[in-house]
C-alpha cells in the first residue's frame, strides 16, 4: 500500500527536473514511508518527457503521464490526482519554488487529523507592482467569491485520500482548483514559508495568463458579476429618470434651452459602454455553459510509463484519449 503520492505537473522543466527529483528523493526517503512520484508532462516542447522516461526506467517509484499537447496546469493536476494511489497526496511544482523539504512537516500536520495542509508562501522578493495587484485581487476575491481563497495559498498542499476523492468527484470542465480545494471543505491547516526563486528556466505565468486565471476564479464560484450588471443597469435607469424629470422641470420654468450635444454624447457613450460590458459578462457565462455542455475530455494522453514501450516503438499515427479512466 502506498502511503504518499507526490503529484508534479511539468511543462518545459527540462533544465530543473533532475535537480528537483534529487531534492524530492532526499526529502522523502528519511520519512521511511512508501511513496510514489506521479509526474505529468503537459505537452512539453523540450526534453522533459525524455527525462521522465529515464527516471521511470531507473526508479520504480516514478510514474508519469504525457499529454498530446499543452492543456494547462489544471488538467495536469487533475491527471496527477487520478494517477495517485496514496493515502495522502502532495501537489507541487517542479521548479523548486515549492521546497520538497517541507513535505515532512506537511505529513506531520496530516498525522494530527487534517485533511488539507496548505503551504502558504509569503511575498518576499516579489515585485511591488505584482504584489500590489495580487493583494488587491485577493481582497476582491474574499468579497465576491462564495468560497474562501487565502492570499499566498497556491497549489502546494497535501490532501487526504477522501479529500482527493471529493475533488475527483466534481465533474466540471472549467476547473479552478484553488476554489475547488476550498469548496470541498474538511479540516484544513496552513503554515507560511519563505518565497523561493525558480531554480532554472522561466515562469510560465505571465501577466496575461495570470489575469485570465484570476477571471476564471472570479466567475467559476459566483454569479455576482451578473447581479452587478443588473444593479448597474437599475442605477443608470434611475439616474436617467431623475435627469429626465430635471429637464422637464427646467423646460417648464425657464423654457426650452439649446440641446446639449456634449451631454447627449456622453450619455450615449456611457450607456453603450455599460451595455457592452454587461453583454461581455453574460457572454462569459454562456460560453462556460457551452463548454460544459460539449463534455470534452480534460486532456488527451500521448503515453504513460505503462505504455511507453508500445508508443515509442510504433509510429505515432494517433494519440490515445483518456479522460474518465484513472491511471493505474
Amino acid at each position: 500500500m502506498v502511503y504518499l503520492s507526490v503529484v508534479v505537473p511539468c511543462f518545459n522543466e527540462g533544465e530543473v527536473i533532475d535537480a528537483f527529483h534529487a531534492a524530492l528523493i532526499s526529502a522523502l526517503e528519511p520519512t521511511r514511508e512508501t511513496f510514489e512520484i506521479c509526474y505529468v508532462d503537459d505537452g512539453s516542447s523540450d526534453n522533459t518527457l525524455d527525462l521522465l522516461r529515464a527516471l521511470a526506467e531507473t526508479d520504480p517509484r516514478v510514474r508519469y503521464t504525457s499529454f498530446s499537447r499543452n492543456f494547462g496546469k489544471e488538467p495536469g493536476m487533475l491527471a496527477g490526482l487520478r494517477m495517485s494511489k496514496g493515502d495522502s497526496v502532495v501537489i507541487m511544482d517542479a521548479d523548486l519554488q515549492h521546497p520538497p523539504e517541507l513535505i515532512p512537516r506537511m505529513l506531520e500536520l496530516h498525522g494530527h487529523g487534517y485533511d488539507q495542509v496548505i503551504a502558504q508562501r509569503d511575498r518576499a522578493g516579489e515585485g511591488a507592482v505584482r504584489s500590489a495587484f495580487s493583494k488587491t485581487y485577493y481582497r476582491l476575491v474574499r468579497r465576491a467569491m462564495e468560497v474562501e481563497v487565502i492570499d499566498g495559498a497556491g497549489d502546494f498542499r497535501l490532501l487526504s485520500r477522501r479529500a482527493v476523492d471529493s475533488v475527483l468527484s466534481l465533474p466540471e470542465s472549467n476547473r479552478f482548483s484553488k476554489g475547488l480545494f476550498s469548496w470541498i471543505g474538511f479540516d484544513t491547516v496552513s503554515f507560511t514559508y519563505q518565497n523561493v526563486e525558480r531554480a532554472a528556466g522561466e515562469s510560465k505565468w505571465g501577466g496575461k495568463r495570470l489575469l485570465n486565471y484570476g477571471i476564471d476564479g472570479l466567475i467559476s464560484f459566483n454569479s455576482r458579476p451578473l447581479r452587478l450588471a443588473i444593479h448597474t443597469g437599475l442605477w443608470l435607469f434611475v439616474s436617467a429618470l431623475v435627469y429626465a424629470l430635471w429637464i422637464v422641470v427646467s423646460s417648464v420654468m425657464d423654457g426650452v434651452d439649446t440641446p446639449g450635444y456634449a451631454t447627449l454624447l456622453c450619455a450615449i457613450v456611457a450607456l453603450a459602454g455599460v451595455q457592452l460590458a454587461t453583454l461581455g459578462v453574460v457572454g462569459e457565462y454562456v460560453g462556460r455553459i457551452y463548454h460544459e455542455a460539449k463534455r470534452r475530455p480534460h486532456y488527451v494522453v500521448r503515453e504513460t510509463d505503462e505504455t511507453a514501450e508500445s508508443f515509442t516503438s510504433a509510429p505515432r499515427l494517433a494519440s490515445a484519449a483518456v479522460q474518465g479512466r484513472p491511471q493505474s
